[in-house]
């Protein structure tokens, strides 16, 4: 079984208009929100084995906060420039590659793409918007992350901020 939990960043800064959208970081809710999704996800009883990132500055620092909290070093995050702003497509393409020895695993990036993905997955319930620091989980019985598809892939959870706990 290989399960996937595309994590959106969160909030991001529009403070400094000279930025670059790539280098925005997060804002003070994406600094709040953050740990508190990462929490949430952790006492689920999730088991992590890495982290897969877009290279934006929001990414990797929403993804930081999700390795501490599931005891991850540096090692088990990867960085991936592809994921920024992806598409399904490219989404898939990036889990594709992942190690086979990892079983879960925490994919971070951005909307339209992780809207887009939630409602790819085999489920029947309509996601208009995952909001920042959105989770959706999804999972496939397959052995090596080269067979694992979206289409086939069932979403299993699908978490957010505002949510009631």
């Amino acid at each position: 079984m290989k399960q996937v939990y595309f994590v959106r960043h969160a909030k991001s800064s529009w403070a400094d208009p000279n930025l670059k959208d790539h280098d925005r970081p997060l804002n003070s809710r994406g600094k709040r929100d953050a740990p508190d999704m990462a929490a949430r996800l952790a006492k689920s009883g999730l088991k992590v084995d890495g982290i897969l990132t877009s290279s934006a500055k929001r990414t990797r620092q929403t993804a930081k906060v999700f390795a501490e909290a599931f005891g991850l070093g540096k090692d088990r995050i990867l960085k991936e420039k592809q994921l920024y702003h992806a598409g399904p497509r490219t989404i898939e393409k990036c889990v594709r590659q992942l190690p086979d020895d990892w079983n879960t695993v925490l994919v971070f990036g951005h909307n339209p793409g992780y809207t887009e993905v939630a409602n790819h997955l085999r489920n029947d319930d309509y996601i208009g918007n995952v909001p920042t620091c959105g989770i959706v989980g999804s999972e496939l019985k397959v052995k090596k992350w080269s067979d694992w598809e979206m289409a086939r892939a069932q979403r299993s959870a699908y978490y957010y901020p505002k949510q009631k706990k």
